[in-house]
This record gives structure tokens, C-alpha cells and sequence, in this order.
């Protein structure tokens, strides 16, 4: 038994979820460290104490672990917030299970995750929504603003093109980075909507129960710590609502979803009275829509009502005639951002961006390229200023795993290969420095006398040093 009870105790230290343990007269048995930082407490102030005592802010109907162990039912992610025995403001999302041997309830567990931080960021948000204009999108960008001439691509926003001169919703399928929410704002910017709000909220940054109140609204008294508050819903009245990453909502909210788009009403969570509201809807997924509805993750119903439009972006590698058009796009911004005078890249990058797949799409390319200006000295973009994970995947002929040359490995010998290697880059730092010879050295992080030693070794002439 020692065994075990060591092996709970090593759980119950490195485990990241706060877990706190009452017997059946409410007093704490188990309280570990995850909980007492996310409640801002001691170990020591709360074990062997009763709840009420620890946290007066909760009574035997608000208290989730108070409620399982009177009713014996599970509580299953429920969102609550409370004040702990310093008045410190708590958000939490908490599983709680009541402990019951032989029909006899023995105490209760919960579970919980802290959630103090996403309440506060979407609370802000929403307090800049409140009876403002400063939900309207401050983000301008039309269609004629979008770069891209791949047919595939001209295609989706000929679509999205049409769907901005209606109200009806709209689901956009595309990888991650391909620029989903892009369209969505273009939609709206070129609606007759463009001078409401344009609100976006992401389905997987959240928890089921924080996002049904951040989307619907709440009630004071609808649940602990609840204040009356109107949803996004309520915000983007007049406007459009964008649901990001659809495809990551829970199956129950999606059920509640479709029944205020079917009714266009929302009622706040606790409360009584229907909100009638006027909002264009537009949804993202990240993944194939018949493919999550087959795996479980996205109801047919709710697909159905949302694609009354449907707009499919294609990824990078399927429009790959865009990329020249990204690059210059991208080098003009940083140029002008970073302070730099790049006017293009190398053959042998182009050549590489050319044959790479882009996994991350556009915002990989973005990205991959505002890395390499923040390192560029002259006006061509080299290989040299590229780095990161993904570098001997672009640049493929330069990986030593390569299959071209492990077969041409093969035929030479490792020795012979490995100094093909070293001749080739002790020329092109030779030739990127003027056969400047201290130059090309301190490139290569070798002596003057080594390069001196080895360009001798390979027959290089040194005639033609500066």
C-alpha cells in the first residue's frame, strides 16, 4: 500500500490540474499544488479545513463540490468563478465527481483548470464591444486587396465575392494560414453590413461553458459569480459574427447554436427572455466538413445550415503560381517595416519555395520570410538568411539525407563525398567576399591559415585575392 499511496502523492504534485478532495462533512482531505496556485492558497491553510469555512463566497447550492456530495451526481466542465478567502477573483472549469462506496456517499473530488486569465481577455473584449462603435472591424481590407491569380483560388473569391451581397451564412473551409479570416472580414467590409460589427471569436480557445456565456450572455444569479452581461451575439447585432475553427465547438453548444440561427434569438445563460437579434454568421473549419462530420466532430444539421454558401480556399502548394506574388508582396512590407532596401530572392531560394508543400500555407511563407529579412544585409535574399525547423526540408538539395546524394555517396565514398562538400563552401564563401581570404575565413569560422591550408589541398587559385 505504501507503494501506491507514493505513487498518488508523486501524481498529485506534477499533475498541471488543480485537484481537491472533501470527506462527507465537507472538510479537505486531498488539496494539491496545482489547486492552491490556482486558488492563491496554501496547502497548509485549506487541508483538514471545511469548504465554507475557506471560501465563504460559496454556500452548500453554489458549491460544485458541495453539490456532488449532497446529490451524488457528476458536474462535468462547468464554469464557474468565486472569491477565495483573500478576495481574490477565481475563474475556473471544473469536473467534479461525488465519492460513493456500497450507495454510500464517502465525499468528492473535483477537478479543475484555471481559466482566470482567457475570462479576463474575453471580458475585455467584450467591455470594447459594449454600446460602441469599436466592434466595427477596424480592419479594412477588400478584395481588391487579396493576392492570388491561381484560378482555384480566383474561383473562391469570385464566391465570396457574391456571398458579400448577401445576408445568408457562410462556411469557409481551408488548411490553417490560408487566410479564412481574411475572407471573412472581406465579406463583411463589402456588405451592407461593413458599417457594424465584425466580431470573431475562436470555437477552440475555449472551454464549452466559457464560450456559451461569451457567445449567448449571462444572468446575475445564473450560476456562480455570473453578472448580467449580453453574449457576441448581442454585440454583433446589425453586424456579422465570425465562429472560428466551427469543427472544435462541442457537439451540445452546436446543438444550441443551430437553434438561434434557426429562430434568430438567443437567450442568456440563467435567464428567461428571448433576445431577438439580427446577426450574419459566417464559420471557419480547418478541417474537411464531411470528414469531421463522419469522425463525430460536426453536425450534420448545423453543417447544413451553415453552408448555405461555401467557400473553399486551396492551400499554398495547389496554387503555387501565387508565390512569386507573395514574396514580392512580403518583401515590400518588411522592407518598408524593418527599414531594409531588398528587392527580391536568389534563383536557388525561388527554386526552393517553388518545390516545398507549405504545410502552414501562406502564414508559413509570411513568417519564413519576415525571419530572413530581419537577417538580410543586401538586396537579394539568400539561402544563407533563411533558418528554422523546417530549412533542410526547403532547401532540399542541400540535405545531406537526401536521396540524390546518398546515391551519389554511395558511388564515391564517404571521404571523397564529404570533400566535394567542403570545396563547394569554401568556394562560395570565397566568391560571396571577393576572395577576400580573412573574409571568407571568419565566414567559415575557420583560421586564415586553415582556409589557406585547405584551398591549397583543393587546388583553389589565390590569385584573385583582394
Amino acid at each position: 500500500m505504501s507503494f501506491y499511496k507514493e505513487l498518488l502523492e508523486i501524481i498529485l504534485k506534477y499533475t498541471q490540474e488543480g485537484i481537491h478532495v472533501i470527506d462527507k462533512e465537507g472538510n479537505t482531505i486531498i488539496y494539491n499544488k496545482a489547486m492552491a496556485n490556482l486558488e492563491g492558497m496554501d496547502e497548509e491553510e485549506v487541508l483538514g479545513k471545511n469548504l465554507l469555512e475557506i471560501f465563504p463566497s460559496l454556500n452548500e447550492n453554489s458549491s460544485t463540490l458541495l453539490h456532488a456530495l449532497k446529490t451524488g451526481e457528476a458536474i462535468i466542465d462547468r464554469y464557474q468563478t468565486y472569491l477565495n478567502k483573500k478576495g481574490y477573483n477565481i475563474t475556473s472549469v471544473n469536473t467534479t465527481v461525488p465519492i460513493i462506496k456500497d450507495g454510500e456517499i464517502l465525499g468528492a473530488v473535483e477537478i479543475s483548470k484555471d481559466f482566470t486569465k482567457v475570462k479576463e481577455l474575453y471580458d475585455n473584449i467584450i467591455k470594447l464591444t459594449e454600446g460602441t462603435d469599436e466592434g466595427i472591424s477596424s480592419d479594412y481590407t477588400t478584395f481588391s486587396n487579396i493576392i492570388g491569380l491561381s484560378p482555384k483560388f480566383l474561383k473562391a473569391i469570385e464566391i465570396a465575392k457574391k456571398a458579400s451581397r448577401s445576408s445568408s451564412t457562410v462556411l469557409i473551409y481551408g488548411e490553417t494560414g490560408t487566410g479564412k479570416e481574411v475572407f471573412a472580414r472581406c465579406i463583411h467590409n463589402e456588405s451592407a453590413r461593413k458599417n457594424k460589427p465584425f466580431i470573431a471569436v475562436n470555437c477552440a480557445a475555449l472551454p464549452e461553458s466559457l464560450l456559451e456565456g461569451i457567445l449567448f450572455g449571462t444572468v446575475k444569479g445564473g450560476f456562480t459569480g455570473a453578472i448580467d452581461r449580453p453574449g457576441l451575439f448581442e454585440q454583433a447585432n446589425g453586424g456579422t459574427l465570425l465562429l472560428d475553427e466551427i469543427n472544435s465547438m462541442p457537439l451540445s453548444l452546436q446543438a444550441k447554436l443551430l437553434r438561434v440561427l434557426q429562430e434568430s434569438y438567443v437567450r442568456r445563460i440563467g435567464g428567461l427572455k428571448d433576445i431577438p437579434i439580427d446577426v450574419r454568421v459566417i464559420a471557419t473549419t480547418n478541417e474537411d466538413p464531411y470528414t469531421a462530420i463522419l469522425n463525430g466532430k460536426f453536425r450534420k444539421d448545423l453543417y447544413y445550415r451553415l453552408s448555405v454558401i461555401n467557400i473553399t480556399i486551396p492551400p499554398l502548394r495547389e496554387r503555387k503560381e501565387d508565390i512569386a506574388l507573395f514574396v514580392k508582396y512580403f518583401i515590400k512590407k518588411y522592407n518598408k517595416e524593418l527599414n531594409k532596401n531588398v528587392y527580391d530572392v536568389s534563383k536557388e531560394v525561388y527554386d526552393a519555395f517553388m518545390s516545398y508543400d507549405w504545410p502552414g500555407n501562406v502564414r508559413e511563407l509570411k513568417n519564413y520570410l519576415e525571419s530572413a529579412m530581419n537577417l538580410a544585409s543586401g538586396s537579394i535574399l539568400k539561402e544563407e538568411h533563411f533558418s528554422g525547423i523546417n530549412h533542410d526540408k526547403i532547401f532540399k538539395k542541400k540535405s545531406l539525407s537526401g536521396t540524390a546524394n546518398m546515391d551519389i555517396m554511395d558511388e564515391v565514398g564517404l571521404d571523397e563525398y564529404l570533400e566535394g562538400i567542403e570545396k563547394k563552401l569554401i568556394l562560395k564563401a570565397l566568391e560571396e567576399t571577393g576572395y577576400n581570404i580573412t573574409k571568407a575565413a571568419e565566414k567559415l569560422k575557420i583560421k586564415r591559415q586553415t582556409l589557406q591550408h585547405k584551398m591549397k589541398k583543393y587546388k583553389i587559385n589565390e590569385n584573385d585575392e583582394n
